[in-house]
């Protein structure tokens, strides 16, 4: 088996591994092993080869990691978070510690404010945290 094959089955575990525990960690060493597959077509000993991987790898979890959190975690704001915290509403049903609804994309939601005020029918609210299917607000 020739050294490159070896960096690129080690690449594909790599994968497959980033696949299984989904840490943004393997897939750097994914990384580092194809690009170590392709600098073997050149260099041919296999110590220099090691190093190689070893370099690229750190380097790759010093650079590219980052970079991948931080895409990881934008694409994060997805469901609950994007959709519905944040967002300014309309009170539907006076809403005090213990009862209360707001309607927002026509849904209608049971709703919960953390003070000891009642917000009317009508106010606007700030929609700032989720439990189950209890959304809580505050008035704006």
């Amino acid at each position: 088996m020739a050294l490159w094959q070896l960096y690129v089955i080690v690449g594909i575990a790599c994968i497959i591994l980033e696949m299984v525990a989904p840490s943004m960690f393997f897939l750097n060493l994914s990384f580092a092993g194809f690009l170590t597959a392709i600098i073997a077509m050149y260099v041919k000993g296999w110590v220099a080869l090691a190093l190689i991987f070893v370099g690229l790898s750190i380097l790759s979890i010093l650079f590219l990691r980052p970079l991948l959190l931080k895409s990881r975690q934008d694409k994060a704001q997805t469901g609950m978070e994007g959709k519905y915290i944040g967002k300014v509403v309309k009170v539907k049903e006076p809403v005090s510690k213990s009862a209360g609804a707001i309607t927002i994309y026509d849904e209608r939601w049971e709703a919960r404010c953390e003070g000891e005020e009642t917000i009317p029918e009508g106010a606007d609210v700030k929609i700032t945290k989720y439990e189950s299917l209890v959304l809580t607000v505050e008035r704006i």
